[in-house]
């Protein structure tokens, strides 16, 4: 891992989404879709006029 023992940043999660894309034998972005659902369901966030634009 390029950043270890850094401070962990927000800009590192493309990084780690890559990551366990790989683990995972998935995608990126099936990745990202899934962990984002699962905020929302734990955080209670809104799923309605959600706009992301995921770069990935």
């Amino acid at each position: 891992h390029p950043h270890r023992g850094k401070r962990n940043e927000p800009a590192y999660v493309p990084l780690i989404c890559e990551q366990i894309a790989q683990l995972r034998n998935m995608t990126a972005s099936e990745v990202a879709q899934i962990t984002t659902r699962v905020a929302q369901t734990f955080f209670g966030l809104s799923t309605q006029n959600q706009a992301v634009g995921i770069d990935i």
